[in-house]
């Protein structure tokens, strides 16, 4: 494992999704500076993720057939530049473009981010891979943190910082990436892995982990999407206290994401996946049936390892299902596994409306078991797997 790319490859990512999380809080200077109502607040959001999701897996697919470690300074560049460009600008379609683009350019970037990170991790795929995913958590902690203070500091045009970060990030990955593939290459050798006109793709077991990850997209959406309110309205708990729940989660996903990738390298990424699935029913449970917010407060940290502590294994599983079509499977883990979550939140919003939060909680309890069940269809690839 080279961890000086590593660390590089994981600035990317922060630098990627940096501008991701940055809008959520973006959105409430839209209405008070440009005038948009709730309607068009909507349409930001579909903006930034709908074409995004679904081209992922194709520029995965394009990485495949050759090389293109450009991809990933491009992206960054796309992402950052398209974001900043929204504080100079007033039209809304204009601005809806610009957005779309910064999910396109997330997309051009993660597939060969996560492929490049499977390349060089050598044999310990999940710890890289980890190192790589908290880079993700980071960019999209920080983001919201950092747009607030540019707007409120310097007024929508702060937002050209997100320009001048992804300029020099993107910069760094075009220099660096002779040298990544060259790296990438050698680990590949150096662990004996084989060659790639050996490798196979056993798409019956990734269509089962797909399976998986549509039973974890959709609960960790009804957790991050309705957690603050259950606390509020059912817990009677105050806004400043439901919301510290999601800010826990967040800095604690972080270190859960680094202690499953290195775990999924030691006891298998199955075993990783399986038990994180496993715990994430009683900590719904607890959320569900104890009717008190320490309660919530305390099963916080599992968890946050439950949502985050297989991020590595998912990845690197679906990688070595798929070993002929590393960033295709890379593009499907990162990108469609998000799109979901956000296309079963209407269902899940039209669930409570008739059923309560209550009653969303209890049918959260059986996604996750669902969930769990699912990744005991999961074929290991070794002993250890």
């Amino acid at each position: 494992m080279d961890k000086k790319y590593l660390y590089l490859l994981s600035f990317g990512h922060v630098s990627a999704d940096i501008n991701m999380g940055a809008l959520p809080a973006i959105l409430p200077f839209f209405v008070s500076e440009y005038g948009m109502n709730y309607t068009d607040v909507a349409g930001i959001i579909f903006a930034s993720s709908f074409l995004s999701s679904v081209v992922q897996p194709a520029f995965g697919y394009m990485a495949d057939k050759k090389e293109r470690q450009w991809f990933m300074g491009l992206g960054v560049l796309i992402t950052g530049l398209s974001l900043a460009i929204t504080g100079f600008i007033r039209d809304y379609w204009t601005i809806f473009f610009f957005v779309t683009m910064m999910g396109v350019g997330n997309a051009i970037f993660h597939p060969e981010g996560a492929r490049n990170v499977n390349k060089i991790s050598g044999a310990k795929k999940g710890g890289g891979m980890s190192i790589f995913g908290v880079g993700g958590n980071i960019g999209i902690g920080t983001g919201p943190l950092l747009a607030v203070f540019l707007l409120t500091t310097f007024g929508m045009k702060g937002l050209l910082f997100f320009g001048i970060l992804a300029l020099c990030t993107s910069a760094m990955l075009f220099f660096v990436g002779g040298r990544i593939k060259n790296i990438a290459n050698q680990a590949t050798a150096s662990v004996g892995e084989k060659s790639k006109s050996v490798e196979k793709n056993n798409w019956s077991a990734f269509r089962r982990l797909f399976a998986v990850i549509l039973f974890r997209s959709a609960a960790i959406t009804a957790i991050t999407g309705f957690l603050p309110l259950f606390c509020i309205h059912i817990l009677s708990a105050s806004p400043a206290a439901a919301g510290a729940t999601l800010t826990v989660l967040s800095l604690c996903g972080a270190f859960a994401t680094l202690i499953g990738g290195y775990l999924s390298d030691k006891i298998g990424y199955v075993k990783v996946i399986r038990i994180g699935a496993c715990l994430l029913i009683p900590c719904v449970a607890v959320i569900a049936f104890s009717h008190s917010i320490y309660a919530v407060y305390a099963v916080l940290i599992p968890l946050s390892l439950a949502m985050q502590g297989s991020y590595s294994a998912y990845i690197v599983l679906g990688q070595s299902y798929l070993a002929k079509s590393v960033g295709f499977a890379s593009g499907v883990t990162l990108g469609l596994s998000f799109s979901i979550g956000g296309m079963v939140m209407p269902f899940l919003g039209k669930f409570a409306d008739n059923f309560g939060l209550e009653g969303l909680m209890t049918l959260e309890i059986g996604i996750a078991v669902c969930c769990a069940l699912a990744t005991l269809l999961l074929p290991s690839l070794t002993k250890k797997a």
